[in-house]
């Protein structure tokens, strides 16, 4: 049982790091946004609200695919956990899970991720609109 449960916490740490990772890209992508409107505001210059039309994407990708990796860790996690003891050989690919809702697609438009980076793209939108 040994085997068994050092592979489930291998993958199991792998988990946590993309939820970290994840985690983090959001605090980056508020921060940044922030910073713009400030920068925006105090300079009444349109410019940099326009920057964040771009950076928002790029945090969006990335954090859909941290959200695509950790979904095809869960999938892996789930498939050792029925393992038998003897069938556990510490094999850490997770690709044959990238399929249906774990894919990097599907994560774009994951429920959280729109609410999340659709929410900050239209807040962005609605301060572009009211700077003007």
């Amino acid at each position: 049982m040994e085997n068994k449960r050092k592979h489930l916490e291998f993958i199991q740490l792998v988990i946590t790091r993309m939820n970290v990772n994840s985690f983090l890209l959001k605090g980056w992508s508020v921060t940044l946004v922030a910073a713009l409107f400030a920068f925006a505001a105090k300079d009444s210059d349109i410019s940099y609200v326009i920057i964040t039309y771009i950076s928002t994407p790029i945090f969006w990708l990335l954090d859909a695919y941290y959200l695509s990796l950790e979904r095809q860790y869960r999938g892996l996690y789930n498939s050792v956990k029925i393992k038998e003891e003897e069938n556990i050989d510490f094999d850490m690919n997770a690709k044959p899970f990238d399929k249906g809702k774990n894919s990097w697609l599907s994560s774009i438009f994951s429920i959280t991720l729109l609410f999340f980076y659709g929410g900050l793209t239209a807040i962005t939108l609605i301060i572009m609109l009211v700077i003007n």
